[in-house]
């Protein structure tokens, strides 16, 4: 039993070591094809995948968890609270044909930016918003953004939301990605019911 046992182990090693390698590979492709990386929280990622997904120039959209230190931490562990980490959303996109300005600004059109305990019906600082800027360009116009929305007169409060250095992102449980897809009728009236729905509509005009 104990062969087996260590067999086991060392099949499962050289499958999570052959696997780094090829995201690893897959990461570096991404790159060398002139893809970039954007990064957002804005509450529960159900709703802030979507958005992302119908902006021409994007090529995907990930739920998962960044701002912490747990490392691999599972859904239950970031809504506790005491990992650190935030639910976000890590899109990959074509900067020949969509802008990180229209990103920011697709990110604000689709949160509260003045709601500093969380996002609507979800509370707690796993909910809250956030940019995780991946270089300085990314930092600046983020701030510039920030500022922008402040002086607009929209928002009756001050805005809450970080600018914040990207760290480590992981991916949430599979069952998380593309939820509005799997799950269109539990989403909708989630969004709905958590009152983003109408948050939005109220501010943007969005349906």
């Amino acid at each position: 039993m104990c062969i087996r046992k260590i067999a086991a182990v060392v099949s499962t090693l050289l499958f999570i070591v052959s696997l780094s390698t090829v995201q690893g590979l897959a990461k570096d492709k991404t790159e060398d094809k002139g893809m970039k990386k954007a990064t957002f929280a804005g509450g529960c990622f159900w709703c802030i995948e979507p958005p992302f997904h119908r902006l021409e120039g994007v090529i995907d959209v990930y739920a998962g968890y960044t701002g912490g230190k747990t490392v691999n931490p599972t859904y239950d562990e970031v809504t506790s609270g005491r990992t650190g980490h935030l639910e976000a959303a890590q899109v990959i996109y074509d900067p020949a044909i969509v802008s990180y300005e229209t990103l920011l600004e697709t990110f604000w059109h689709n949160i509260d930016p003045t709601d500093d305990g969380g996002q609507f019906a979800d509370r707690g600082s796993s909910y809250k918003t956030a940019i995780f800027y991946h270089d300085e360009e990314q930092r600046l116009l983020a701030e510039k953004s920030k500022k922008a929305l402040a002086e607009s007169g929209m928002l009756k409060k001050p805005i809450v939301t970080d600018i914040r250095e990207a760290g480590e992102f992981y991916r949430a449980e599979e069952y998380h990605q593309d939820y509005y897809k799997k799950n269109p009728l539990h989403y909708n009236a989630y969004k709905k019911g958590s009152g983003r729905a109408d948050y939005l509509e109220r501010m943007w005009g969005q349906k």
